[in-house]
């Protein structure tokens, strides 16, 4: 039994006629383990895989408040709190909650540009404008009604703030505004930066709010924008490794680590450097290099195509083939009058032998790697000829209804030919390349090459005889086909479709664990083999009311009582999943001693500073998360 639960047993002994429409029975020595039925082919399917998700514009505001909600449950805390926590750890629930529950609310708050929880204060809004603040920028005492304080405590003018934001806003430095003090490294309160701004510049407004919403993407290292072009507006956001194929809403595909084309079984390194290598032509390159001299007058490569080294160009130039100096067009058996250039350098000729072998090994490569992808794009044309006569059997009186063992077997097909092509690109970077030379040795890498070379060979066999076994399906598809030789045919189909999933999933087995998996480097890694490809994310549902910031959970956000402090330290420390750095930890919530929690404190009973710092009118308004 397979990892996608399909029987790779013998079922089915009765393959008579396959020699009919795909060769000769030798052909298919050694594979007669792999035949199974239609029903293992059709039913026994992967899972589709829901931990992907496609964020669109609509829903890209319910994604971000589900994980603000999250902490903000899950830690007492204010909505702006837990998103400035939230991009200061890159939108990882799971760094953030073990950093807490390691270091404790204080430091992390102050890592993160927020006043620890048990120092900050509120002040009431000052409304006696008789009262006067010096302004630390312009140097004016400006009464406390145009000045406002942040949660530093550090007071600045409204005119000074607001210009500030804007500047800062422009500089697209919105996600983390922090206070003008000089060293201060506070993150200002949103609702204040909306507020001054809008006042002055609300369309600075509008883009803040954008940057705080795409913060989520652009901060997040598991949410990545869709590389479709043009640009389909939607993210990924991955919830497990970053080693995977995936397919948008827009149905772009791509490797979610490297944002390349889905490129397996190549690793992203090997995919960027064989990409490189076809797109510069570096081996045309070599190529002139072994074979061609530039002339010294023109400077144009030339070819020797006699055995006297004494060449001509075009433009007229004589010159030695040997050193490349030019000389006068008078010579003899011996030597060019005129003209030495010493003896011939024995490691000249050796240059030029590794070149050309580096030269023949990459064609070969090329050449089967293109092949195969050419041989992908007419099968996929092919398709549509397939699915249209499909349609009309189906219409017909033939007693065969059901054809999904012919469409699978097509996908199956286009899987199985585009990881095959890729292989040769794996192939030539594993084998006989200096990027592995200090990791292994030359009989270990001939060892290797055998055994992976043995898959390869076997997989390109198959899939050229399932291509072949559906190129032969589509002739006969016609509504008077005999219901005896469609059944046969669909019995070898669904064979070798099987046979063909079980020998692709072999090589990435081999490639994982026998190649790269020995060699222990981080730097390696590919896709896991799926049986449908590249897995296709579902759609985030969009979040039909704005999320508004009340202000009564701020109020109680700031009186957590013992018992919820102990709550949310447990609840902190599962989801930290108790051990950081390989030790058990505990976190630790300080209360003060001297604060009734059991109580919500009133605007009579907060803590003021002994000097006035004045804060602007607060206002209701508030930014839908």
């Amino acid at each position: 039994m397979g990892d996608d639960g399909i029987d790779y047993g013998n079922d089915h002994e009765d393959t008579e006629s396959e020699e009919d429409y795909v060769g000769d029975d030798g052909a298919c020595a050694g594979y007669d383990d792999y035949v199974g039925d239609d029903e293992e082919v059709l039913t026994n399917q992967e899972p589709a895989d829901t931990s992907h998700k496609v964020i669109t514009r609509e829903s890209l505001l319910a994604a971000q408040k589900d994980d603000i909600r999250k902490v903000v449950e899950v830690l007492a805390l204010r909505p702006r709190q837990a998103r400035t926590l939230l991009i200061h750890y890159r939108w990882n629930l799971e760094n953030l909650f073990g950093a807490i529950a390691e270091k404790g609310y204080g430091p992390v708050f102050l890592e993160a540009g927020l006043p620890p929880p048990e120092t900050e204060v509120v002040v009431p809004v000052a409304d006696d404008a008789s009262v006067s603040v010096r302004c630390g920028t312009c140097l004016e005492d400006v009464p406390t009604t145009t000045a406002t304080r942040m949660d530093c405590g550090h007071a600045f003018c409204n005119e000074c703030w607001t210009q500030y934001f804007i500047i800062k806003i422009k500089d697209g430095q919105s996600r983390r505004v922090t206070c003008m003090e000089h060293n201060c490294g506070a993150i200002c309160d949103e609702d204040k930066v909306r507020d001054l701004v809008g006042l002055q510049d609300p369309e600075s407004v509008q883009r803040y709010e954008r940057f705080l919403l795409e913060s989520y993407i652009e901060d997040n290292a598991k949410v990545k924008w869709c590389p479709s072009t043009p640009h389909c507006g939607n993210a990924i956001r991955l919830e497990g490794e970053p080693f995977c194929e995936i397919e948008c809403k827009c149905g772009q595909q791509f490797c979610f680590n490297c944002m390349a084309e889905p490129h397996s079984p190549c690793s992203c390194n090997m995919w960027t450097l064989w990409d490189k290598k076809c797109k510069d032509e570096s081996e045309t390159v070599n190529w002139l290099t072994v074979h061609t001299k530039p002339c010294p007058k023109c400077h144009k490569p030339v070819e020797k195509n006699g055995g006297c080294n004494l060449v001509s160009c075009i433009c007229g130039q004589a010159f030695c083939w040997l050193c490349g100096a030019a000389t006068g067009r008078e010579h003899n058996w011996n030597s060019i009058e005129g003209h030495s250039c010493g003896r011939f350098q024995d490691e000249k000729e050796k240059e030029a032998a590794r070149a050309q072998r580096d030269l023949k090994r990459y064609i070969h490569y090329h050449s089967r790697w293109k092949g195969h992808l050419d041989s992908l794009k007419l099968e996929q044309k092919q398709e549509e000829t397939v699915k249209e006569k499909i349609t009309t059997l189906e219409a017909s009186h033939c007693q065969v209804k059901d054809y999904s063992w012919l469409t699978i077997g097509l996908q199956r097909l286009f899987r199985a030919r585009r990881a095959l092509s890729y292989s040769f690109a794996f192939a030539y970077f594993m084998f006989g390349n200096d990027l592995f030379k200090d990791d292994i040795s030359e009989e270990q890498n001939a060892i290797n090459q055998n055994l992976f070379e043995d898959q390869q060979q076997k997989l390109e066999e198959t899939v050229e005889r399932l291509s072949k076994l559906v190129k032969v399906v589509e002739t006969p598809l016609e509504e008077n086909t005999d219901d005896s030789y469609m059944q046969d045919i669909r019995l070898q189909v669904i064979n070798f479709t099987t046979l063909t999933d079980g020998l692709c999933r072999r090589m990435y087995e081999v490639i994982e664990n026998d190649l790269l998996g020995s060699l222990q480097l981080a730097t390696h890694h590919i896709a896991p083999y799926k049986t449908g490809g590249a897995e296709r994310a579902s759609e985030i549902a969009a979040e039909p009311e704005r999320f508004h910031i009340d202000r009564t959970q701020d109020i109680k956000s700031e009186s957590r009582s013992k018992t919820d402090c102990l709550s949310i330290a447990n609840v902190a420390a599962e989801h930290a999943d108790g051990d950081i750095g390989g030790k058990q930890v505990k976190l630790e919530v300080e209360v003060s001693g001297d604060v009734d929690m059991s109580e919500t404190p009133s605007a009579d009973r907060v803590h003021k500073r002994p000097n006035l710092y004045p804060s602007s009118p607060r206002s209701c308004k508030r930014f839908a998360e």
